[in-house]
């Protein structure tokens, strides 16, 4: 991507935690420039109490939404309004979603058809449904892996057969006739094909996350490229 893509920012203050917002600003501001920056919730509720520095502080807009029905609220419409908006009236290229809450899962499949970036971030309790609808999606609760600040692999790493499958068919897509494929080109696959980010596994880098499962071989070549193999294939 350019290093200048203008990032539309939308939060669900009701399903997302003020102190992480420092944490999802920096890692937008990898991609491009936040030029709209808002968060949806009834600001009389006392529970969003703790997000009134922060509005101040990052500069992002409150959107008042009153909760119309006991029980009830109308926080996630008014943000899916605001975001099909953004879609036609605004030069957006990602468009950045802070919840953990499911609902938004068909809005992320509309934009992703009008060619849009989709990053989410939320809690480790999001839905699977959610997560793999985003282009990139991010773990910050507190007892998982946080954004840019990686923490050592789960030991049971190999157990997890969605990853495994992943890595082993990213690797499978652009091996060369030996079977060893270029950790870049391994990287674009994964990342066409599903919502990935290694540091949700607890590391910084894909290339570390690969050399700590030992299913699969690296090399560097004389250029310092680096190289993946599946295991299965050097037999």
């Amino acid at each position: 991507m350019k290093d200048k893509d203008n990032i539309a920012l939308f939060i669900d203050a009701d399903n997302a935690p003020a102190k992480k917002i420092d944490k999802v600003l920096s890692e937008l501001a990898r991609y491009g420039v936040v030029n709209i920056r808002k968060a949806y919730g009834n600001w009389k509720n006392a529970c969003l109490k703790s997000w009134e520095d922060i509005l101040h502080e990052f500069a992002i807009q409150p959107v008042q939404q009153f909760d119309l029905t006991k029980g009830k609220n109308a926080t996630d419409m008014a943000l899916v309004i605001d975001v099909m908006d953004v879609l036609y009236t605004k030069q957006v290229d990602i468009i950045c979603l802070v919840s953990s809450d499911c609902d938004f899962t068909p809005l992320v499949t509309r934009a992703l058809a009008d060619g849009k970036f989709i990053i989410g971030f939320g809690e480790r309790k999001t839905p699977i449904p959610f997560v793999n609808s985003c282009s990139r999606f991010l773990f910050f609760d507190d007892e998982s892996v946080q954004v840019n600040k990686p923490e050592p692999a789960p030991k049971n790493i190999k157990s997890d057969t969605r990853l495994m499958n992943l890595l082993r068919q990213a690797v499978e897509a652009v091996e060369e006739d030996d079977g060893w494929a270029k950790l870049g080109a391994i990287g674009t696959h994964i990342s066409n094909h599903a919502s990935f980010d290694q540091r949700n596994y607890g590391f910084k880098k894909l290339s570390d996350l690969f050399a700590s499962i030992d299913l699969f071989e690296m090399k560097i070549s004389n250029s310092s490229q680096m190289w993946v193999r599946d295991k299965r294939r050097a037999r």
